[in-house]
């Protein structure tokens, strides 16, 4: 197929204001026509609300775009460059594989990031073939419309469409590109890029475009770069809380997989813990546990301190004066986080208001999640429902003291144990993205079956619904003698 401007009526409506920015940023290139391209899952709800006609994406020409074979009307296509400390090693890098078509301006006037996925190789592919996988693809559609689901900031996926190519990797596997939507792809790695490279100008400049295009109702009257920084670090505080509240681990939380948006971003080896352990990973190139789920908010803090580091020459003329400036704001982030997790622990127990006996009561109970390894999201649901007999800490005495000290605290407060329980049922999923389900609907749709994926998918949609339908995807998988690995996907 050929490339060129297509001008259907699919309700693209977007601009290029990235593309604006120092030309240093990123290298303008088409994406790579794929020989017969298909459509295997399309995001209705998502692509409504991003005013897309949902029928006119379903034809040959909406494919098309989604293929990256056409270039929608008001599109220009780049790949951004970036940096970014990898496992502690810092490096150039950049879209090897994804290409920025620009930025949709929604009905209600918000601007997205519309992103493909796998179209084929960039400058910056460092010998990649710039493709991906049908597996990975739909792994990050089904694990970041889950996030959605829970409440999390997060990328999205429009679309995955089937290339008609094959790609290697250990295998011959299906070839695919995602379409994902983002709130921006501006990383602490595009700052460290220019950090690096640029000049103190542009550095100018991107910190500028990213508070206009992040923080706009920001007072930035004073110190607007410290503004910059420090609004976040809130961000992420938040964010990594997040994450811990439902067992998420990323598994990748390099400093270019850190969105200033405040969104997760970039789905490869991450997955969802079941038995509580600080120590769970399961990325199988994290080898030292660097990432482990335990110390997610330890590494958010490191990513960090690598942003204030760039924004330095602008915080103040004086060096130390600007050190100084950006050690205090990173010295917020533990508190702020703290503060974030401590908050969503106590309504995760129905706890309403504040007591410095909490903190303990809340630790008490993972320390016995974590002897007797008991499930982390089936815990807390069947202390949701008082369920506890499904436990495997129901029995012990231990538990048994806890949970006499855990009802005490619940009868000190105002509120009834009717409002404790609706909090509980809004704050405690019932259910997760399983990992063994997950593997299991992938497996399915890389041999054509994509019913155990829509299924999946539906369930996950209302995590907070606690619905009968959802019983049989809240089991545990079968014992094993082997560790659950993820991997890159690349």
């Amino acid at each position: 197929m050929t490339k060129g401007k297509v001008i259907i009526e699919t309700g693209w409506n977007l601009d290029n204001s990235y593309a604006r920015l120092p030309k240093s940023l990123f290298t303008s290139l088409n994406p790579s026509a794929v020989p017969s391209p298909k459509l295997i899952i399309l995001n209705y709800p998502l692509a409504t609300s991003l005013g897309l006609n949902i029928q006119a994406l379903q034809s040959k020409e909406g494919v098309a775009v989604l293929a990256g074979n056409r270039i929608p009307e008001g599109a220009l296509p780049l790949a951004q460059a970036y940096a970014g400390h990898q496992f502690g090693h810092f490096a150039l890098l950049g879209d090897g594989r994804a290409l920025l078509l620009g930025e949709q301006i929604t009905p209600l006037g918000k601007r997205v990031d519309i992103q493909l996925k796998g179209s084929g190789q960039t400058p910056y592919s460092r010998g990649g073939d710039g493709r991906a996988a049908l597996g990975p693809m739909l792994r990050e559609y089904i694990i970041s419309e889950a996030m959605h689901a829970l409440g999390i900031a997060t990328t999205r996926s429009l679309a995955v469409v089937t290339t008609g190519e094959t790609v290697i990797r250990e295998t011959e596997l299906p070839g695919a590109i995602l379409t994902r939507v983002a709130a921006s792809h501006l990383r602490v790695g595009t700052f460290q890029y220019v950090s690096e490279w640029g000049t103190v100008e542009d550095l100018r400049i991107l910190a500028d475009y990213t508070l206009q295009r992040h923080f706009p109702n920001v007072d930035t009257a004073q110190n607007r770069y410290l503004l910059l920084l420090q609004e976040v670090i809130k961000l992420q505080a938040l964010l990594v809380a997040k994450w811990q509240l439902v067992g998420f681990i990323h598994g990748v939380m390099n400093t270019d997989n850190v969105a200033l948006s405040g969104e997760t971003i970039d789905y490869g080896p991450c997955a969802f813990m079941d038995a509580y352990d600080p120590a769970t990973v399961f990325s199988s190139i994290d080898v030292q546990g660097r990432y482990a789920y335990g110390n997610q908010p330890h590494i958010a803090g490191w990513n960090l301190a690598r942003f204030a580091e760039t924004l330095l020459p602008l915080l103040h003329v004086n060096q130390e004066e600007a050190i100084k400036l950006a050690q205090d704001a990173i010295s917020d982030f533990t508190e702020l986080y703290h503060g974030n997790w401590l908050a969503g622990m106590r309504a995760k127990l129905g706890i309403y208001n504040e007591e410095m006996q909490d903190e303990s009561l809340i630790e008490s109970l993972l320390s016995m999640m974590q002897k007797y390894r008991a499930d982390y999201t089936n815990t807390f649901r069947a202390l949701t429902f008082d369920t506890l007999e499904d436990t495997v800490l129901f029995g012990s005495t231990e538990f048994a003291q806890w949970h006499k000290l855990w009802q005490a605290r619940l009868g000190r407060q105002q509120e009834s144990k009717v409002s404790s329980h609706q909090l509980m049922r809004n704050c405690n999923p019932g259910l997760i993205p399983r990992n063994h389900q997950v593997e299991a609907a992938l497996e399915a749709a890389v041999k054509g079956d994509y019913g155990v994926m829509e299924r999946l998918l539906e369930v996950l949609a209302s995590p907070y619904a606690h619905s009968p339908e959802q019983a049989d995807y809240s089991t545990l998988p079968a014992p094993s003698t082997c560790s659950y690995r993820t991997f890159c996907g690349t």
